[in-house]
């Protein structure tokens, strides 16, 4: 049976360092380690600074999700500014940001988005390698 963790916070940058903290605290309680647990952190970090950033809907709140149903791990982020969908950005050398998704891209196995009645959600999924027994879950390497 899948487990899933729901929390939300205030469409705020200062909220981006809780959303990655209580990220990793999921999943070191369901014993995802190592480098999967640093990259779906950062990705989560990203995608809710992604929503903060670009979300045109005040005093709005953005939802994070992680899903693991063994062996796919999933990060959904959500905000209610259904219609503006993000798109990866090719960002100069010197440009301060705009490659929050070209890290999401290079750290999960695949990510999207979609529009539901009220919100947006960009996901990400992510690959558990297999486990032998007494193992914590790790990365799949990319490629592999």
């Amino acid at each position: 049976m899948p487990e899933t963790t729901t929390f939300r916070f205030p469409k705020h940058r200062r909220h981006v360092p809780a959303a990655r903290q209580r990220t990793g605290k999921a999943l070191s309680d369901w014993g995802v380690t190592d480098g999967l647990a640093d990259a779906v952190a950062l990705s989560a970090s990203e995608l809710v600074t992604n929503a903060v950033l670009h979300c045109r809907v005040s005093h709005a709140q953005i939802k994070v999700t992680l899903t693991l149903d063994e062996p796919v791990l999933l990060l959904e982020v959500s905000d209610p500014d259904r219609d503006r969908l993000p798109r990866l950005h090719d960002a100069a050398p010197d440009e301060e940001g705009g490659r929050g998704l070209a890290l999401v891209t290079a750290l999960a196995d695949v990510w999207g988005c979609r529009q539901e009645p009220y919100a947006k959600c960009v996901w990400a999924r992510f690959t558990l390698a297999e486990l032998t027994e007494g193992e914590s879950a790790r990365a799949v390497p990319a490629g592999a």
